[in-house]
């Protein structure tokens, strides 16, 4: 299965709607750190529902925000979830961005860039598109030492690139950033009960959960153009 076809029945059954309410925890932290002005042109990357660039029309009062996602269900759903004309949806590859070199000044993406087929021309394109101190802010959980995410490949239909952090920030710096940050943005949100009460149905014990959630949350790497 493609990454268009598990992602379009997702849509089609509501699904982008909960992981909104999911990434929602950690990607409001990662969105208010985004240096954004009034004005500027962002790309959401993965957008899924559209949460992310409305959220940052609402805050920064970017002046364009482009939600692009492989999935056609998906962007017709986000477009119908947004009231706002700054704001459009597209369909397309991470590899093949469907922008000019230097034409937008910051990019975001939340737990979608590791469906890339390409992760490393994926960078290469990102940074092509952004201007001269322009950023990347790439939001993931899958990552190689979050161990217990490992499980969700056996869950998707489609392939997905398991890297380590430095594995990111190496990746960032051959696509010629340099590398601003990078840390663990907690999931201090979601709920963990108390140690008697496991095992649950998905997990064999509270400590295994904190780590999930509370040690390794979403790892932020961001990439400046110099």
């Amino acid at each position: 299965m493609s990454v268009r076809e598990e992602f379009d029945e997702w849509a089609r059954q509501g699904r982008d709607e909960g992981m909104e309410q999911r990434h929602w925890h950690t990607a409001k932290h990662a969105l208010a750190r985004m240096p954004v002005e009034a004005g500027e042109t962002v790309l959401d990357l993965g957008c899924g529902s559209g949460y992310a660039g409305r959220a940052l029309r609402e805050t920064t009062d970017a002046g364009r925000v482009y939600g692009l996602d492989g999935s056609l269900e998906m962007a017709r759903n986000a477009r119908s979830y947004t009231d706002d004309p700054r704001i459009a949806y597209l369909v397309g590859d991470f590899g093949a961005l469907p922008f000019a070199d230097d034409a937008v000044d910051h990019a975001f993406s939340m737990e979608a860039f590791y469906y890339a087929a390409d992760p490393s021309r994926a960078l290469e394109e990102v940074r092509r598109v952004l201007r001269p101190g322009g950023t990347f802010y790439c939001c993931v959980n899958f990552f190689a030492e979050s161990e217990h995410t490992h499980e969700w490949q056996d869950k998707m239909g489609v392939d997905m690139t398991l890297w380590s952090r430095a594995e990111y920030r190496a990746a960032v710096r051959d696509a010629g950033f340099y590398v601003a940050a990078q840390d663990s943005i907690p999931d201090r949100e979601i709920e963990i009960p108390p140690a008697d009460e496991f095992p649950t149905d998905e997990w064999a014990s509270r400590d295994a959960m904190v780590d999930r959630y509370r040690v390794h949350g979403t790892l932020l790497t961001v990439g400046v153009v110099p």
